[in-house]
């Protein structure tokens, strides 16, 4: 499946996997808004604060004033995207497409 991935996209799985191994996360997670511009993220598990890689991304590119989302990554071990990950990345309008990778990178779900 990653063989059918856009480039821009293959990108985004690339990042987020770079950026779950870099700071031991449990998942890590990549946006591209509608401009071009690319955000990564990995899981915030602090007392006080905690996001998914997801949504942590998606907040990195509305703090930077993205206005839209052209599509998403995330790099797990689950097995599915949580529907509030999805509701996140469609906030900005729109349903982006959300591919989600194993571990290794490879592409197991495109939605």
């Amino acid at each position: 499946m990653a063989d059918d991935l856009h480039p821009e996209d293959a990108k985004l799985v690339t990042l987020a996997r770079s950026t779950r191994a870099r700071n031991g996360a449990a998942e890590g997670a990549a946006v591209r808004d509608d401009t071009g511009r690319t955000y990564a993220a990995s899981t915030v598990d602090l007392p006080s604060l905690q996001l998914t890689a997801l949504q942590a991304a998606v907040v990195m590119a509305v703090a930077s004033g993205a206005r839209g989302l052209e599509a998403g990554a995330v790099v797990s071990a689950a097995e599915s995207v949580a529907d509030a990950d999805r509701a996140a990345l469609s906030d900005l309008g729109g349903t982006p497409p959300l591919h989600l990778a194993g571990l290794d990178g490879v592409v197991r779900v495109t939605g």
